[in-house]
């Protein structure tokens, strides 16, 4: 098997994330509520750590999205009627992750599982990975392309904070919880900080450019892809933030 036969689907997948979480991410940065996305994410791996745990890994995929879904009711409801949203949200944050080294800790691998669930390693992503994921992420895309604007009020909301779940449990089983939180928020925080390219074009553009290098790295380098990821979106989101910072 060649080297091309053997990674592309890495390099697909990795962009398909890019391309869905920018989708989402310039809205939440806007909305001031950066931390959605890592307590939807975290609370989701929680649905994974008790199928894991008490169910040998069965039913995985119903329980994170039953988890995420639950999540992302709470704080589109939260959004509307709780002061100081954000605090509320890390507080969800704080639960999902203490919740699950509770769980995981019943088992001999708790400190493993606990890992991937962070940051996965994406580099030898399987077809059938891919394509299930190359679902989920074309289906929520079209919603929000055609669904989404011709709503108003709470539907709007919901239905954003629906999507997001959708999205996150998807992309958290391939990917992990800190891996989906610097796709959502770094290149969308960048785009944020020019005027010169469309948001979304430039969000997507710059955080494809910094994944494929990362799968790169973590492939030539032999490091951990998950970690490696977050570490070339996160770093060159904030030198470019810096950069525009000082240049205004």
């Amino acid at each position: 098997m060649s080297l091309v036969e053997l990674l592309w689907p890495a390099l697909v997948l990795s962009v398909a994330l890019v391309y869905i979480h920018t989708i989402f991410g310039v809205e939440i940065i806007k909305r001031g509520v950066i931390f959605t996305d890592l307590a939807i994410g975290q609370i989701a791996a929680g649905g994974m750590a008790v199928s894991i745990a008490f169910m040998d890994g069965t039913y995985q995929n119903a329980m994170t999205l039953s988890f995420a879904l639950l999540g992302a009711v709470l704080i589109a409801w939260a959004t509307k009627r709780v002061k100081h949203i954000e605090a509320f949200i890390g507080l969800l944050y704080a639960f999902g992750i203490s919740s699950i080294m509770l769980i995981l800790a019943r088992s001999a691998e708790g400190t493993e599982l606990f890992s991937k669930l962070s940051a996965s390693d994406i580099l030898f992503t399987s077809k059938e990975e891919l394509y299930s994921s190359l679902s989920v992420y074309t289906f929520v895309a079209l919603v929000m392309l055609f669904v989404y604007p011709k709503l108003k009020g709470m539907k709007k909301e919901y239905l954003f904070f629906l999507m997001l779940a959708i999205t996150v449990t998807s992309s958290v089983q391939v990917a992990g919880v800190l891996v989906v939180f610097a796709l959502l928020v770094a290149p969308s925080y960048a785009s944020i900080m020019q005027n010169k390219i469309k948001t979304f074009t430039f969000a997507s553009s710059f955080g494809s450019l910094g994944i494929l290098l990362a799968l790169y790295l973590s492939y030539t380098f032999d490091m951990p892809t998950g970690y490696t990821i977050i570490f070339c979106i996160v770093t060159s989101s904030l030198l470019f933030v810096v950069y525009k910072s000082m240049d205004n």
